[in-house]
């Protein structure tokens, strides 16, 4: 399962090309729009090439292991045919719901950036710039506890010390910066479309900030990388009685 990390995000930033290669004309939001679909994808996904060139996907990650344990849990015997549909499942999420932003801006007719879609953009960018100084103050704790000879301890430091996962939780805003920079392109397609069909773009539209926060909460994110994380560190226990699990605030 942990080659599914190499195709997901090459996936998004494919999305991203195909968008610009069968845009009829482009505008500052078109460009912007792929460049932010390219950055997420290459962004992943050069970070999982690096991984495999390490062998470090010959091992399962704690997350698919962990979809293992749930899949028995429910019933579910056929592992194989459980991999294949979960593979699926993520590229199927990615040809529908993640890929409506940047194709609602495709067919936008506006060719100067809208206060939205400023909005939009610039949260896109703070959360980019969030995620990684969040990986960066994870990285340096873990070269300084290896220097020191520390094994299984707590990163409570930077970002980390007001939310548990700061990097999902960047993960999904970039997502709400977008979706919400799409806006105006949904609206101006009123007069033109369908209106049940109206309706239903709006509502995936919406639904899939919430796809992408079920799945970096639940799914694949902060429930099963904790789930492990509690066996390893003896400390984590505390830790999660005293900082939120996703959404950042201050420490109880």
């Amino acid at each position: 399962m942990s080659y599914v990390d190499i195709g997901w995000p090459w996936g998004v930033a494919l999305i991203g090309i195909i968008a610009y290669c069968f845009s009829d004309n482009v505008t500052l939001t078109k460009i912007l729009m792929v460049i932010a679909y390219v950055l997420i994808g290459s962004r992943m996904g050069l970070g999982a090439l690096r991984m495999w060139s390490l062998g470090l996907l010959n091992k399962e990650f704690p997350r698919y292991e962990y979809q293992k344990i749930r899949w028995k849990q429910s019933g579910k015997s056929n592992e194989k045919l459980a991999m294949q549909i979960e593979a699926l499942s993520q590229g199927l999420a990615n040809a529908s719901f993640l890929a409506i932003p940047i194709f609602l801006i495709s067919v936008s007719p506006f060719t100067q950036l809208s206060t939205l879609e400023i909005i939009g953009f610039t949260i896109f960018i703070l959360s980019i710039v969030f995620e990684t100084v969040a990986d960066y103050q994870k990285l340096k704790f873990l070269k300084e506890m290896k220097r020191q000879n520390k094994q299984n301890m707590v990163c409570d430091i930077g970002l980390w010390k007001y939310t548990r996962h700061p990097n999902y939780f960047a993960e999904w805003m970039v997502w709400n910066g977008l979706i919400i920079a799409s806006i105006p392109s949904y609206i101006s397609l009123f007069n033109s479309e369908i209106f049940w069909l109206w309706i239903f773009l709006g509502v995936a539209l919406l639904y899939t900030s919430r796809i992408m926060y079920i799945t970096l909460v639940y799914l694949t994110g902060a429930v099963p990388s904790e789930y492990y994380s509690v066996q390893k560190r003896p400390a984590y226990k505390a830790y999660q009685q005293s900082t939120n699990i996703f959404f950042p605030g201050f420490k109880r």
